[in-house]
């Protein structure tokens, strides 16, 4: 499969680019950027062409895998899949729900293939546990907490100059990861309830179709000593904990690649489609407007 990178920022250089040079079936044909000098550098270190000529670079691909932040990323997925792109998305998928909505329509009516890039979800470990916990079912409750350091005062997080993280804060880039997680085990959410903690920290309560009820605690801003992550299910089988990461996003990278090759082989979606990019967007945006309302929304 041809693909090319839309995006030369530090996880287009620090994963997509790496991983796409090295990838057993993956022909990695070209770097676009917004900047061509940006461009034209990434995609010299691996003796591809880079520039910012898109439909040069939609032309010439099979797919695409997008490091960009989301209020540029959606109108680009829905025209890589107008020229018939298989499209690798990044998290969230949109900051709003209409946008992330077009990008499914857009991959729907192409026929194209689409998976987003929640790593957890494509873990060496994480992956099996999440599929065994699904199938085990009769759990109860959920806690996820995913307390990163980004924006603390002594941070050396190379995502501390995101502007659009400084912006939405954790509850749209750390909470995509929670949901990822939790929504396959426990059922679609049915209602969230959102709450202010210090500085970027948000508390989620969500209510699940099956019956279940879970708690998130979102952060960019907690100091180092204190962060890390973790999810815990309680339920008729007793206490379970998520598997810690043991591996960096590259190996779950390549998972991902894996999925959206064998979707757009076999035609099948994958359970981390477009679509369910679009879910993750409407119960976070329902978030938001519990927060500035401070009532239970409906999902």
């Amino acid at each position: 499969m041809r693909i090319g990178l839309l995006g030369t920022g530090t996880w287009a250089e620090r994963v997509h680019a790496p991983v796409l040079a090295e990838h057993p079936g993956v022909e990695f044909a070209g770097v676009w950027g917004r900047r061509p000098e940006a461009a034209e550098a990434l995609g010299g270190r691996y003796g591809v062409p880079g520039g910012a000529d898109l439909d040069r670079l939609l032309a010439e691909v099979d797919a695409v895998t997008i490091a960009l932040p989301p209020t540029v990323q959606a109108d680009l997925a829905v025209r890589a899949a107008e020229a018939g792109c298989h499209l690798l998305l990044d998290k969230p998928v949109a900051f709003t729900v209409p946008d992330a909505r077009r990008v499914v329509e857009a991959a729907e009516a192409h026929r194209v293939a689409s998976v987003v890039f929640f790593t957890v979800r494509f873990g060496g470990d994480q992956l099996p546990w999440i599929e065994e916990q699904a199938a085990v079912g009769g759990w109860f409750t959920g806690r996820s907490d995913w307390l990163g350091s980004v924006f603390a005062p002594d941070s050396a997080s190379p995502y501390a100059a995101s502007p659009w993280r400084r912006e939405k804060g954790a509850l749209w880039d750390v909470g995509p990861h929670a949901l990822s997680v939790l929504l396959p085990v426990l059922g679609d959410a049915t209602a969230v309830t959102a709450v202010a903690g210090p500085l970027d920290t948000v508390h989620l309560v969500l209510r699940h179709a099956g019956g279940a009820s879970s708690t998130l605690a979102l952060s960019l801003t907690a100091p180092v000593a204190g962060g890390g992550t973790g999810m815990e299910l309680r339920g008729e089988s007793g206490t379970v904990q998520l598997p810690a990461r043991g591996e960096g996003p590259a190996a779950a990278f390549h998972r991902a690649l894996d999925a959206l090759m064998a979707s757009a082989r076999t035609g099948e979606p994958h359970p981390c489609s477009a679509a369910f990019g679009l879910r993750t967007v409407e119960i976070l945006a329902a978030a938001e407007r519990s927060l500035a309302t401070g009532a239970t929304v409906e999902v």
